[in-house]
């Protein structure tokens, strides 16, 4: 497997923040809710999940009936996910790869490819899309979920709680990268990034990904009742989701 920063620091983080991942209500009561709706029927379908973290988007499309392939550049998130994948008596296929060195997985193989939450943090962007691209079958989907550029980032501060938040761009045509804590409760170091969003897209466009939808979802009442700190992505959006085609 290819090393890089990305690969290092994502290895020292620990089992608690997979725990915890099942538990974060953005991604638990937010993400994953609009990602299984736009990934829609998948049946049959050859999906790569790609940065899979512990899993849980994988065995939630292979009880969909997707046949799925998990990937992560940490074994202790792979090992996680084969445990409970075993546990539910899911038939997942797993990798341990760095997201720009898919070895062993042939050209064009996949029908959709899913990188929810990880394109922000791999060092190699343009080496990962270029992987993703050769991985998909022509024609092929690949849906992205990012931190949203235009109001996240080391010079764009969030301020006024959750409830009222504002932000407050000091930088935004500055892609630089920090070590920070991967959440205020867990203690892991790891090494965020900010890229502009044109950045990803030229990075799409060069590797033959045509953009065909992109949103800026918005909570609705009932996600926001069960969570009340969701209401404020009914002004800000936090989070930003790229629908992609393979044209050649």
């Amino acid at each position: 497997m290819k090393n890089d920063s990305s690969t290092e620091c994502w290895n020292k983080v620990g089992i608690e923040w997979y725990l915890y991942a099942q538990t974060n209500d953005f991604r638990m009561d937010f993400i994953m809710p609009f990602t299984l709706k736009q990934l829609g029927d998948v049946l049959g379908k050859m999906i790569l999940d790609i940065g899979c973290g512990e899993g849980g988007y994988s065995r939630e499309l292979a009880k969909k009936g997707a046949i799925v392939t998990a990937v992560d550049c940490t074994e202790v998130a792979i090992n996680y996910s084969k445990l409970k994948a075993e546990e539910e008596q899911l038939n997942l296929s797993h990798y341990v790869r760095n997201s720009n060195d898919l070895q062993g997985i042939p050209d064009n193989t996949f029908d959709i490819v899913l990188s929810s939450m990880m394109l922000m943090d791999c060092e190699d962007l343009n080496g990962t899309v270029k992987e993703i691209s050769r991985v998909l079958k022509l024609g092929g989907k690949l849906l992205v979920s990012i931190l949203h550029p235009c109001f996240n980032g080391k010079d764009i501060h969030w301020s006024g709680g959750n409830i009222v938040p504002q932000v407050v761009i000091n930088n935004y045509f500055s892609p630089t990268e920090w070590e920070a804590p991967i959440a205020k409760s867990i203690n892991s170091i790891v090494i965020w990034r900010h890229r502009t969003l044109q950045e990803y897209i030229k990075t799409f466009v060069k590797n033959h990904l045509n953009i065909i939808d992109l949103n800026e979802p918005i909570p609705d009442d009932q996600q926001i009742s069960e969570s009340p700190r969701l209401g404020f992505l009914s002004k800000i959006p936090m989070f930003l989701f790229f629908e992609l085609e393979k044209i050649v």
